[in-house]
């Protein structure tokens, strides 16, 4: 039930007519196949400055090593986060790095999940990964907000557009979702 009321909440976020938003956040849910996610894993905080763009929070569970992360073009986190649609790409430009200048403005490169200093020589879940991202092209705020789309955390590591196969100019070949939230004016604890 608290799920429902947290994508409700994100929702009419979604609706919140606003001239200038300054923080976001967005409720990590695991990917579940087929079905809208419900399992909360993570959180992460939107916080405008100026021409950029920070992102900071948390997820677990995930496996040791490199995810891609990207905004999606839309909120639905159903169907296991397939719902969220493409990466944003309002200028229909290829996939690329954060610092690239042809990107999709969703494209935000890679997080990482630390080997857990237990099991070195097995990779699995590694507890918390921390997410620290900062971005000029993402916005809360004008023609381009990415208030009410999904940020989306996926299986491989993202290539950067680098690649040889086709998918690599529009997805990075990041692979499956493993999860994802909608990004929303929450209201924050004080």
């Amino acid at each position: 039930m608290k799920n429902r009321v947290i994508l409700v909440l994100a929702l009419l976020a979604c609706t919140e007519a606003a001239s200038e938003v300054i923080r976001a956040r967005a409720y990590i849910f695991k990917a579940v196949e087929g079905q809208i996610p419900t399992e909360l894993i993570g959180t992460i905080d939107f916080d405008q400055s100026g021409s950029f763009l920070k992102l900071n929070g948390s997820v677990s569970g995930l496996a040791a090593g490199k995810h891609g992360f990207h905004i999606h073009e839309k909120g639905d986190t159903g169907n296991g986060c397939l719902s969220a649609g493409s990466h944003y790409n309002p200028h229909k430009l290829s996939h690329g790095a954060p610092d690239d200048s042809n990107r999709h403005i969703g494209d935000l490169g890679n997080i990482e999940s630390p080997v857990s200093k237990y099991l070195i020589l097995m990779i699995q879940a590694s507890g918390d990964t921390a997410i620290s991202v900062s971005d000029s092209l993402a916005s809360l705020s004008g023609q381009y907000s990415i208030i009410g789309r999904s940020v989306v955390i996926h299986e491989k590591t993202d290539d950067l557009g680098r690649g040889n196969s086709d998918q690599s100019k529009t997805t990075g070949n990041a692979g499956a979702r493993l999860a994802c939230g909608t990004i929303g004016t929450f209201p924050f604890p004080t």
